[in-house]
């Protein structure tokens, strides 16, 4: 069984500035029956091409080379091309890592999945609760799960792993996805919760070398790219909503101090007035930033309006109705509505992320 999907599957390895771990690691892999190795040299200059010549002569294993490095992201998509182009028969691609931390077992393990013919993203997942993970992965990557979970739905045990397979037919999707360096994998789960490609993580041997000081990883810069994509949409969707806050509060005040200024009296109905023709422009305007710049126009734009007022008349009455509730064991109104509010905040990024603003795609 291992050795026939071994066979159908292609291992993809990006690579920069390598050691002779990676002829060892091809050898390995050829041994354990893959096939079809591509390798991508990603701009690491003359000294290293006596390592990669020895990767190239390896029987049906190809090297592909960037002249200058161009980042992990852009090595992935010159394989994927390559792999589109040349191996029409292949019916999966599993990424590794050059630097030999992803086993031929954990690799073969993945190739099984891929036979079931289900149309995923595999991940292969880490266990960061081993004493031998440098602290600073564990943290990281524990933090990193939980802010994907809170903001995209799904819980993933190990968002940084670049051992990953998917199957021939997601290649065009892949090279859809933006990103040059680490940055673009991150974007790819992100890409695929959106467009309902199920993620699936696999459990694989945990194995950090020299406390993974092989990485080209650089903690401040390339983590300061992972959670600008992380937090971009979050970011953009509290600045769309703190403005049109300020919209609907000054738009309120002009309507019930300037413009009904001559009015013998505030009745109420010049206050619902006011109220209502603030809120209708100041939620017109949300809606048009959120799906133009938040969710970067997804969706049909008659649907997802419709949908948005689903969603602005649901967390309204939720709003009400938890505070309400919360009132009813005794908590202050103001206390009450301020944290019904916020947890129904997150809420209303959510629906409108996965069903507003959803991405109009058909899966075969």
């Amino acid at each position: 069984m291992e050795k026939r999907a071994a066979e159908q599957a292609v291992i993809l390895i990006p690579s920069l500035e390598p050691d002779e771990k990676l002829p060892a690691y091809i050898r390995k892999l050829k041994e354990g029956g893959f096939a079809h190795i591509v390798v991508v040299d990603d701009g690491s200059g003359e000294a290293y091409r006596p390592i990669f010549d020895s990767v190239d002569a390896v029987e049906d294993t190809v090297v592909l080379r960037h002249e200058v490095n161009k980042g992990k992201g852009v090595a992935l998509k010159t394989g994927y091309r390559y792999i589109m182009d040349n191996l029409p028969d292949i019916t999966g691609v599993i990424t590794a890592d050059a630097d030999g931390q992803h086993t031929v077992t954990d690799c073969l393990r993945l190739a099984d999945e891929l036979e079931q013919g289900r149309r995923a993203l595999y991940l292969g997942s880490r266990d960061f609760n081993l004493e031998s993970i440098p602290p600073k992965s564990r943290s990281g990557n524990k933090i990193t799960s939980r802010i994907f979970q809170l903001l995209y739905g799904q819980y993933l045990p190990d968002t940084q792993t670049g051992l990953r397979a998917f199957r021939r037919e997601e290649l065009p999707f892949m090279l859809e996805v933006e990103g040059e360096r680490y940055e673009y994998e991150m974007k790819v789960l992100i890409a695929c919760s959106r467009a309902r490609i199920p993620m699936i993580p696999v459990e694989i041997e945990t194995i950090y070398e020299n406390n993974n000081e092989g990485t080209h990883f650089h903690p401040i810069r390339d983590s300061w790219r992972i959670y600008k994509v992380i937090l971009g949409s979050f970011i953009k969707f509290m600045a769309s909503s703190l403005s049109c806050w300020a919209v609907d509060q000054g738009l309120f005040n002009l309507l019930n101090v300037v413009i009904f200024a001559n009015a013998e009296k505030k009745s109420a109905s010049i206050i619902l007035l006011s109220t209502v023709i603030a809120r209708v422009i100041s939620a017109t305007m949300n809606y048009l930033i959120n799906r133009n710049i938040v969710f970067n126009g997804r969706g049909d734009a008659r649907k997802s309006f419709l949908r948005y007022v689903v969603v602005c008349a649901g967390i309204m009455f939720l709003s009400a109705a938890g505070t309400w509730l919360l009132g009813l064991i005794g908590m202050s109104s103001t206390v009450a509505k301020l944290i019904t509010d916020l947890v129904l905040y997150f809420v209303s990024y959510r629906v409108q992320e996965r069903w507003v603003f959803k991405e109009d795609v058909t899966h075969e």
